[in-house]
């Protein structure tokens, strides 16, 4: 079931119509988590997570479909390899100016997770109190590389693209949008780490411990690299998708998170 969203529909953001939703307190009111999907996600693929976070936080929550996802229009194609960064640097302020952002945080899954984690470390932005991490991924690994092989079959002669076509106007665009870029020979030596230096705001950086398309070195590198503290979660059995698989326990840490961040604000001479 997806989220009943109070505010729904078109934005433009680099040059794109892109579908988004809102929901709980307005930005004005409270702050706001900002959902950024994984590689083949999208604005309703959430589920109902965005409804339980808003219930279980108090925050708003808004999510919104990236080009060549859902029913925003399709991304141009084949994609740069410095794709993620070009989201996260171009695209994502938009975003957030149309939306009408001024306080909180964002929140990230796969590749949603990178593009998040890109913005939090390059693009200074005092509005942003906070940072989630959901299974991201910053370096290239032989087992992202594998199971994105495998993807490719299963889009090519199983029923992945029939699946994809319930949730997304072009799936074709979608996963070859991701496919294409990942399984790129030069993407091997696609790196990121060095973008999360400048990280000064709180981290929590969720991950399973069977995740197929990471390891845990990839939050461990955001430790040991981010200036600001960072909580790392690791989910015994859990696989890539923790909202999905581990929904309860993600919404605990998540409102503790916020929490937290809600607390500090209230501390004088601490910034949010």
């Amino acid at each position: 079931m997806s989220a009943r969203w109070a505010d729904a529909g078109p934005l433009k953001a680099g040059g794109k119509w892109l579908e988004y939703g809102r929901l709980g307190p307005a930005p004005a009111e409270a702050p706001t988590v900002v959902l950024l999907h994984e590689g083949l996600g999208s604005r309703d693929l959430w589920r109902d997570f965005p409804e339980r976070l808003s219930a279980a936080t108090g925050w708003g929550v808004c999510a919104y479909s990236r080009a060549g996802y859902g029913d925003s229009d399709p991304a141009a194609l084949p994609r740069p390899l410095d794709y993620m960064t070009r989201e996260a640097r171009l695209v994502l302020p938009e975003v957030l100016n149309a939306i009408g952002f001024e306080r909180g945080l964002l929140m990230g899954h796969s590749d949603g997770a990178t593009i998040a984690a890109i913005y939090a470390g390059t693009m200074p932005d005092p509005r942003l109190c906070g940072l989630v991490t959901i299974a991201p991924h910053f370096f290239t690994e032989e087992i992202a590389l594998r199971e994105i092989a495998r993807a490719k079959q299963a889009f090519d002669s199983g029923d992945l693209r029939s699946r994809l076509a319930r949730h997304h106007h072009e799936p074709d665009n979608c996963f070859r949008g991701w496919n294409d870029v990942w399984l790129d020979p030069e993407f091997r030596d696609w790196d990121v780490s060095e973008m999360l230096d400048d990280i000064r705001v709180p981290v929590l950086a969720i991950q399973g411990a069977d995740d197929q398309y990471g390891s845990l070195a990839q939050i461990d590198e955001l430790a040991r690299r981010c200036r600001a503290p960072v909580e790392r979660v690791v989910l015994a059995g859990c696989r890539h998708d923790p909202c999905y698989e581990r929904p309860d326990r993600v919404l605990n840490d998540l409102t503790r998170f916020c929490a937290t961040l809600d607390a500090a604000r209230r501390v004088p001479g601490v910034a949010f």
